[in-house]
């Protein structure tokens, strides 16, 4: 059986595969509340408690977690910082752009004077841009589709800072002080510990960092424990089993967690012609992830009410397009803007 540290070098793997197939997996389960409106459950979710969606974004934190801890041991806090501000970036400020100058003028109830006059449009562009606190809704776009919103998926990438911005001060203790590693790690698990136990008296944001924290950590620690991580495909199904069993109970959530992200490292690593040759043409995942909720509510927006499949269907291959143009024309020029001395692109999660 290989280890994990055996595998884990350069770009012989299939994690743009997984990433593509996760976004991909995202706009599915989307195209749920899009058509029907919020808070009908898709059928994974009446089945499991876990929507499609959920599940994809855990798989896009393990990965995260995973590639960003080991950019940030090659690159350092500065490296790391502006290596991710150049990932996430261009490509969202691309597509906030035509978003708001392009999509929404077409598509306004307003008219085109009174929707650039709007306090809404200049606030969805300047917010998505920092987007700690993103705006999902532009004037007069969509208000009668079943879930108004135009950038709704943009919600991870706050939580996803939040995790960067934690590993980049951990990472500021001295090296060579396992204590203080050990003592960050503890802290974090005990008020892990603390949100689960406050249940729903948890404020929503927190329940949600509380959720994406911990598949994020589990990728970090995979990195730097990855010399003892073994790859077994029955130990993927043991996992799996496991979080099946404990489901419904408190210590469900983690099972799930581990198993999740175990199978997504054993996945990210199994031989693959598809995975690897998909690493020859690009990551359009992350290009996915920002355009697919526009594309769908425009498809809605188009047709009136139906069935999610066939909104999957019209919506899939336009996302697809501007995924592509994305990484060619505006992401991936970013990326080799400035390399690191090393030479390293950076191999990390594009977000959920």
């Amino acid at each position: 059986m290989r280890r994990l540290s055996e595998v884990a070098q350069g770009r012989d793997n299939n994690f743009t595969l997984i990433r593509l197939a996760a976004a991909v997996a995202v706009l599915v389960s989307h195209a749920v509340p899009l058509t029907q409106g919020r808070g009908v459950p898709e059928p994974l979710e009446r089945w499991t408690g876990h929507s499609l969606g959920t599940l994809a974004v855990y798989v896009f934190f393990v990965a995260s977690g995973f590639f960003v801890a080991g950019s940030l041991e090659r690159r350092g806090v500065g490296g790391f910082v502006l290596a991710r501000a150049r990932r996430i970036l261009p490509g969202l400020a691309v597509s906030l752009l035509l978003v708001t100058f392009v999509l929404g003028p077409l598509v306004t109830s307003l008219t085109l004077q009174a929707y650039l006059a709007a306090p809404g449009t200049a606030a969805f562009l300047v917010r998505g841009l920092l987007p700690l606190h993103p705006l999902y809704t532009l004037p007069g776009v969509f208000p009668d589709n079943p879930y108004p919103k135009v950038a709704g998926s943009i919600w991870t990438l706050a939580y996803e800072i939040v995790c960067y911005a934690a590993l980049a001060l951990a990472a500021l203790v001295p090296r060579g002080r396992g204590w203080a590693a050990r003592a960050m790690l503890a802290a974090y698990a005990l008020a892990w510990l603390a949100a689960a136990a406050a249940g729903p008296a948890l404020p929503e944001k927190l329940a949600r960092l509380q959720d994406l924290s911990l598949p994020f950590v589990l990728g970090v620690l995979a990195w730097h424990l990855r010399a003892r991580i073994v790859l077994s495909g029955p130990l993927a199904l043991g996992l799996a089993g496991l979080a099946v069993a404990a489901a419904g109970g408190p210590a469900g959530f983690p099972a799930l967690i581990l198993a999740l992200g175990y199978a997504t490292l054993w996945a990210g690593y199994a031989p693959c012609a598809a995975g690897r040759a998909l690493n020859r043409l690009g990551d359009y995942s992350y290009g996915v992830y920002i355009y697919a909720f526009p594309v769908q509510g425009l498809v809605v927006w188009w047709l009136g009410p139906h069935d999610p499949a066939l909104n999957v269907a019209l919506a899939l291959p336009a996302t697809l397009v501007f995924a592509v143009l994305s990484w060619h024309l505006v992401e991936r020029p970013a990326l080799q803007a400035r390399r690191s001395p090393a030479g390293d692109a950076p191999r990390t999660l594009r977000g959920p």
